[in-house]
C-alpha cells in the first residue's frame, strides 16, 4: 500500500510535465522550485514565502476569474432571457508573480458566454464560461440575482447577486470563488424600444485555494524512484498551505452600461479589484496592488 501511494505521488507530480503547455497554462510548483537554488529541499522560511506567493497569486487569478459583471441589477423579467458574448481584458500586476509557462503577461483576455433566464419574484438565474487565452484553462460561473427593487419611476434598481466560479484546467490546482455583489442603476428610454442604463456596484469576492501534492525537484525521474528508492518519490514534495475563503476577501467596485435597442443589447464596464494585504511571515504584511479589468458585452435580450 505505501508503494502504490509513493508511485501515486510521482505519477501527479510528473502527469503535467508531460503534457503540452500553452504560453498561459499554469506551473504552480514553480513557487518553490524557483527558491531551491542549490539546496533540494523546501522548509521552514523558503517553504512559508512558497506558500505566501501562492497565496498573492490566487487572490489575483481569483480577481481575473470574476473581473465581470456585465449587466445591472435589473431583471430579464419572469419571462425573460439573454444571451451575450463577453470579452474580459484583465490587466495583470508585475508585483505579483503568475507561474506561467512563458514570460508573464502584462495583461490576459477571458472571452466567455453569458446565459440568463429570468423567474418569477424578481429572481434571475445565470451562468458563464469563460476560457483563459493562450491556455488550457476555461471558468464556470452560477449566479442567482435577486432584484430587490426594479421598474419604478422615481426610485433606482436594486440587486443583489450571489455568485460561484471555479477554475477548470489548471494541473494540481482547485481555485474557487464566491461573492456578493451589490448593484444600483437605473434605466433610461431614450424612444421607443431604445434604453441607456448605467449602473454600478460593490462586488464582495472571497478567493480559496488548494493545491495538490507537489514535486519541488524538477530533475527527478522515474528511474530515481525505482526499486530500493521507492521512498525518494516523498522526498521534496508537499501541498501549499491551503488558501481559506474567509481569510481572503477581494472587493470589487465596478461601473457600466448597457443598450439596448429591440432585441440587441450593448454593454460596456470597468471594474477595479483590491486584493488587499495579508501576513506573511511572522509580522511581516504582504501589500498586493489592486487588478484593473475592462469588460464588454454584446448579446440579444428577449
Amino acid at each position: 500500500m505505501r508503494t502504490f501511494s509513493r508511485w501515486l505521488v510521482l505519477a501527479t507530480a510528473l502527469s503535467g510535465a508531460a503534457a503540452h503547455a500553452d504560453d498561459n497554462d499554469l506551473s504552480i510548483a514553480r513557487f518553490g522550485v524557483d527558491r531551491r537554488g542549490s539546496t533540494p529541499v523546501i522548509t521552514g522560511t523558503e517553504f512559508a514565502e512558497a506558500s505566501a506567493d501562492f497565496r498573492a497569486f490566487a487572490r489575483t487569478f481569483g480577481a481575473v476569474m470574476s473581473s465581470a459583471n456585465l449587466m445591472p441589477p435589473r431583471t430579464t423579467g419572469h419571462s425573460g432571457y439573454a444571451f451575450n458574448a463577453e470579452l474580459s481584458v484583465v490587466s495583470l500586476p508585475n508585483s505579483v508573480a503568475l507561474p506561467t509557462e512563458r514570460a508573464q503577461p502584462g495583461s490576459v483576455l477571458v472571452p466567455s458566454l453569458h446565459v440568463r433566464k429570468g423567474l418569477p419574484f424578481s429572481l434571475e438565474l445565470g451562468g458563464r464560461v469563460g476560457w483563459v487565452e493562450k491556455s488550457s484553462m476555461v471558468t464556470a460561473t452560477g449566479e442567482l440575482k435577486w432584484a430587490v427593487n426594479e421598474g419604478f419611476t422615481y426610485l433606482p434598481d436594486v440587486g443583489l447577486r450571489l455568485h460561484v466560479t471555479k477554475l477548470f484546467g489548471a494541473h494540481d490546482l482547485d481555485l474557487t470563488t464566491t461573492g456578493l455583489d451589490i448593484g444600483v442603476g437605473k434605466q433610461f428610454p431614450l424612444g421607443g424600444m431604445v434604453t441607456l442604463t448605467p449602473y454600478g456596484g460593490l462586488d464582495l469576492n472571497f478567493v480559496s485555494a488548494t493545491t495538490r501534492t507537489l514535486d519541488f525537484d524538477p530533475t527527478r525521474t522515474v528511474a530515481d524512484t525505482q526499486g530500493n528508492d521507492s521512498r525518494d518519490a516523498l522526498i521534496n514534495t508537499a501541498s501549499y498551505t491551503r488558501v481559506s475563503a474567509g481569510d481572503n476577501l477581494t472587493p470589487r467596485f465596478y461601473a457600466g452600461a448597457r443598450f439596448i435597442g429591440g432585441a440587441l443589447q450593448l454593454g460596456a464596464e470597468v471594474s477595479i479589484t483590491s486584493l488587499g494585504s495579508f501576513d506573511q511571515t511572522g509580522a511581516t504584511s504582504r501589500d498586493l496592488p489592486s487588478v484593473f479589468a475592462f469588460n464588454t458585452t454584446l448579446g440579444l435580450d428577449f
